[in-house]
């Protein structure tokens, strides 16, 4: 027995006559007789009771044709499914967000995902540092991260999506809030709010390799988790913080941005995965991502 018999079978049930069932099946009729008769033979049991003029079926026939619809249906959606998953059109993934990204990329880009792929079920972390979503790519905690690149992972595919210059974020009653626009040397001797240096923060290294690089030592007042914790500790007066320019969509009262000047006050965001994995669906939301930028 094959899918063939049941298709044939269904057929000739439905349309209660074998002529209509093979105009149906575009076939001849007799294969069509023989057909049912090889399958009745090997169910043991009569489906169907022929006359001149129609074609009946039995109790066991009408039970049968029940289940034989129901597996064919389940046999089709397979095969859609299949063809779904191949085409990277439905499955599940979940997106980390470095902090920036979380306030001034996430909202675009999870409408863009959703209407580009609907049938993918999207879940998204926000304020995620940079060594917490390489540790949950690595553990599938998450399938795909917006990050600050780390050093070089062989484990990892990235691909830079852009560089965003940086600013810095001061209470608005700071003195240096009167500038139009900082030098990091204008940030000697002044209370710094950072990443946290514990948690291995990409942005802690960035901003501290440029204020030695210009020359200045850092004075860190306190260190967080969360670029949102971050930039409310600015606005209570806590201190300064430099911070890529897409945080300034977290626009919280007490808190002015300042550009920051030079060629190297800027820091990179790239998409990742690991390189192991190649699911359709993983790779359309990565190209649907790179292609936004």
């Amino acid at each position: 027995m094959d899918l063939r018999h049941l298709r044939y079978f269904v057929a000739v049930a439905e349309e209660r006559h074998f002529g209509r069932a093979a105009e149906r099946l575009h076939m001849a009729q007799p294969p069509l007789s023989q057909q049912i008769r090889q399958l009745e033979a090997e169910l043991g049991v009569e489906l169907l009771r022929r006359t001149t003029r129609r074609v009946d079926l039995t109790e066991a026939g009408r039970a049968y044709l029940a289940r034989a619809r129901a597996i064919l249906a389940d046999v089709d959606e397979a095969g859609h499914h299949a063809r779904r998953v191949a085409a990277g059109t439905v499955g599940h993934l979940a997106i980390g967000c470095v902090g920036s990204a979380t306030y001034s990329l996430l909202p675009a880009l999870s409408r863009r995902l959703s209407e580009a792929l609907p049938g993918v079920d999207f879940s998204f972390r926000g304020e995620m540092l940079a060594p917490d979503q390489v540790e949950a790519l690595r553990t599938g905690a998450i399938d795909v991260a917006l990050l600050r690149p780390p050093s070089a992972d062989p484990s990892l595919t990235v691909h830079a999506l852009r560089r965003d210059r940086l600013v810095v974020a001061v209470p608005v009653d700071h003195p240096l809030a009167r500038r139009k626009r900082l030098r990091v040397a204008d940030l000697a001797g002044t209370d710094l709010i950072v990443h946290s240096a514990d948690r291995r923060s990409v942005m802690y290294d960035v901003v501290m390799a440029l204020l030695r690089g210009a020359g200045v030592e850092p004075h860190v007042r306190h260190e967080v988790g969360e670029t949102s914790t971050l930039v409310t500790l600015v606005a209570g007066g806590l201190g300064v913080a430099v911070v890529p320019e897409p945080v300034t969509a977290l626009a919280l009262d007490g808190v002015a941005y300042l550009p920051l000047t030079g060629s190297d006050a800027r820091v990179d965001l790239a998409v990742a995965h690991r390189a192991d994995r190649a699911e359709p669906h993983l790779e359309r939301t990565v190209g649907i991502i790179r292609a936004a930028f």
